[in-house]
């Protein structure tokens, strides 16, 4: 790795301090100079403010903390020294949306002093980055500040003028992220989620978000004006919010900032704020596509606990392990093989028996007649929020799989509450699913969690924390009483909900006739569903329908063939909340795929295939919806085309209502 590192002491700066008087102040901008943040220091109070191409976004906005019991750190402050470097680097992930990514910043570190009484010490760090930038609060160790407990973060974002925000309520439905994105102004939100995404009507888009979050409350965004949002910390059961002990460190609160929707969507910011791998040897962590059990359970086929319709029977997982190794899957996940699930497993998880199975599943045998195919069994703990309960087995449930080759398991906690009164979002959840992660690596695990707190940008740090859930996926296909996800959801989440990291939506359904509870169903059509995996990013993706509904159907091939990670990324065209266009370059070779998908209106798109490479003519296998092709009336009509490309071409999509098209190209 090579870093190009510059070090700037502003001793004008430090100068002025000499008078404290007088007005302080310290501006960085971002390598291209678009962004610019300046922090300003008046009458011992912090604010910053900044500019996106010579325009104001955030207006002056508090920083600054306060704690229960003793005098917060917010006000009667002096800088006594700051300090300036330049980063540019690159660095290579293990798997992702990029191979490479780049990682040049300009950062300045703020040391602040209380003027009198115990002279307590903050540092306040930004970095701007091309893409936005990010701050974050620092308490060194001292002697007047040991242990503490946060009561508020004062952090503000004052808007400019009064945009419109992409967003969900916090903890309405449940605590895990599950709601309907909503559009509308800042005055007619409550307090919502991160990451939010604003509009603004010059063409400029803003997402609030945060980076790192380790061991401290998620933050939320509470409204105080019809432009500007507080900090809002999730709290502990008693009220409380932070419990630290100096030194420590807050996330970093993350603004993505760009004129340029598709940008947005591509955005590093949150990868480069988290610490570098902290796994030294990453061979066995392993990208897949899989499938499993799970959506016969949702349409009832199945059941969870015991009885006639079990699923997670020996013979079952096996005969799902068989169409697995036909197709070229290499995981099989079988949901309900241990103990617990019999009655309402939801009303209480300390029924769950982590390392017993049913006396119908051998884990064994399965495992074995899994390595014998060349499939692994992908493992299980629902937990229903008793984290307790599960920590005190966790360590050897690990282990038992482990000792069957199982490498990855699916996570989860279906209760609206953790131990039955603690939040996912707060600092017990985070410290709860960052242990789940940590133990797992020492196991050689990776972790797929769902119901969880909201991604960070910690699989860079933990690659093994593999993707997660944290929106409506599709399974709300089956049951939901609202009739199911509309055709809009999925072209909004990849401007929202996945700026926070890899999303398991659980895409790939052929059938669309099967009986459901609350005549919940799919809204896409078939072309949609191909679309799905190139749109939306997992490098665990699932194939979710049953495996009779994919036999003999022509476009199951696209599903077979598309891969999981991607060495670059581009997003084409888009309008949030309309239509996306996806363009992603296979990790191992040199094909390309496009995903297209629309909401619930018809749409021409005219693609610009320039982003192909240069002087090579390209097989494209087109995957669109055929006529007649609707969401509503007919979702099944597909049409595959071969035509002969390269980058100076354009390609003409139709979409149907609700529809979409995939796309292979392929060197010729």
């Amino acid at each position: 790795m090579k870093y190009i590192l510059k070090i700037i002491f502003c001793l004008s700066i430090i100068f002025l301090l000499q008078n404290c008087k007088r007005q302080t102040r310290g501006s960085i901008s971002s390598p291209d100079t678009n962004i610019c943040v300046t922090v300003l220091n008046e009458n011992g109070k912090l604010t910053y403010e900044v500019t996106y191409k010579g325009e104001f976004v955030i207006n002056p906005s508090k920083l600054g903390i306060n704690f229960k019991n003793i005098e917060g750190l917010n006000k009667n402050l002096e800088i006594i020294e700051i300090k300036q470097k330049i980063i540019d680097e690159k660095w290579d992930q293990p798997w992702g949306e990029f191979k490479t990514v780049n990682n040049n910043y300009e950062e300045v570190v703020i040391s602040l002093k209380e003027k009198e009484g115990e002279e307590r010490l903050m540092n306040i760090t930004f970095r701007v980055f091309n893409d936005g930038l990010g701050f974050r609060y620092e308490v060194p160790k001292q002697p007047n500040l040991d242990k503490i407990i946060i009561s508020d973060e004062l952090t503000e974002f004052i808007f400019s003028k009064e945009n419109e925000v992409w967003w969900t309520p916090v903890h309405k439905e449940n605590s895990y992220y599950e709601s309907f994105y909503t559009k509308s102004k800042i005055a007619e939100t409550d307090t919502i989620n991160t990451p939010a995404t604003f509009e603004t009507k010059n063409g400029v888009y803003l997402a609030i978000h945060e980076a790192n979050l380790t061991d401290y409350a998620s933050m939320t965004l509470r409204k105080t004006s019809n432009k500007s949002y507080e900090a809002e910390l999730v709290p502990w059961s008693n009220g409380d919010k932070v419990y630290a002990t100096a030194p420590f460190k807050s996330p970093w609160r993350t603004i993505a900032i760009t004129d340029k929707i598709g940008d947005l969507a591509t955005s590093t910011l949150m990868l480069n704020l988290n610490e570098p791998c902290a796994i030294e040897d990453t061979s066995w962590i392993e990208p897949s596509k899989y499938i499993g059990i799970w959506w016969g359970m949702h349409l009832e086929k199945y059941t969870w606990g015991q009885g006639d319709k079990h699923g997670a029977t020996t013979a079952n997982a096996k005969k799902y392990i068989d169409f697995a190794s036909k197709h070229g899957f290499n995981g099989v996940l079988i949901e309900g093989w241990n103990i617990g699930w019999d009655g309402d497993w939801t009303a209480d998880g300390t029924n769950f028996n982590f390392l017993e199975s049913y006396p119908d599943f051998d884990i064994e045998e399965v495992s074995r007649y899994g390595a014998s195919k060349n499939v692994r069994l992908i493992g299980h703990h629902e937990t229903a929020g008793a984290v307790t309960h599960y920590e005190s087995q966790m360590e050897d449930a690990f282990k038992l799989y482990h000792k069957n080759a199982v490498n990855a398991v699916k996570t989860g906690y279906v209760n609206k509450y953790l131990d039955g009164k603690e939040w996912h979002d707060g600092q017990f959840g985070v410290r709860h699913y960052r242990k789940v992660i940590e133990t797992a690596v020492k196991y050689k695990i990776m972790i797929d969690n769902h119901e969880p707190v909201k991604g960070t940008g910690l699989q860079r740090t933990f690659p093994n924390l593999m993707t997660q859930e944290g929106a409506r996926g599709q399974e709300y296909d089956a049951w939901s009483s609202d009739g199911g996800n509309p055709p809009a959801h999925t072209t909004i989440i990849p401007f929202t909900r996945m700026l926070a990291g890899p999303f398991d939506f659980t895409p790939g359904t052929f059938n669309f006739d099967y009986e459901s509870t609350n005549k919940a169903r799919v809204q896409t059509t078939l072309a949609k569903q191909l679309a799905l995996y190139v749109v939306i990013f997992s490098p665990q993706q699932m194939a979710s329908d049953l495996p009779e509904n994919y036999e003999g159907v022509q476009a199951f091939e696209f599903i077979k063939q598309v891969p999981v990670i991607w060495s670059d990324t581009k997003v084409l065209d888009a309008k949030i909340g309309e239509f996306v266009v996806t363009a992603r370059k296979d990790w191992n070779s040199n094909d390309w795929y496009i995903g297209a998908i629309t909401n619930e209106e018809q749409r021409s798109l005219s693609v610009d295939l320039s982003f192909l490479d240069k002087d090579i003519q390209y097989t494209a296998v087109i995957y669109t919806d055929g006529k007649g092709a609707s969401y509503k009336e007919n979702p099944y009509p597909i049409e595959i085309l071969t035509k002969n490309v390269s980058n100076k071409d354009k390609l003409k999509l139709l979409l149907a209502p609700g529809g979409g098209t995939a796309i292979k190209f392929t060197p010729k």
